[in-house]
């Protein structure tokens, strides 16, 4: 799987974990690069609480387009350590 967002690959990796629906990659396939930290935070009842990165690609920013739980709760637990992401980052196996 690839994660893809102006024409840059931010994630590339054959160990996704879907969840709800997306692929979580592992944080070490990350091209950490383009990634740059958020204060941005959300809850989700059975996962915990969701940290975001912001995406910076050739001068564009796509902000909160990233996300991960560095301490999920129990039921979530197969996702700790990997990212996810939304925002028009195209997310394929081409």
């Amino acid at each position: 799987m690839k994660a893809v967002w102006n024409n840059e690959v931010l994630a590339s990796s054959d160990a996704t974990v879907v969840v709800e629906g997306n692929h979580y990659f592992p944080m070490t396939s990350l091209n950490t690069q383009f990634f740059i930290n958020s204060d941005k935070q959300t809850t989700c009842a059975w996962k915990g609480v969701a940290h975001y990165y912001d995406v910076s690609v050739n001068g564009a920013l796509n902000e909160s387009a990233a996300w991960f739980y560095p301490t999920p709760k129990q039921e979530a637990s197969q996702i700790k350590n990997y990212v996810a992401f939304w925002k028009g980052v195209k997310v394929s196996n081409d």
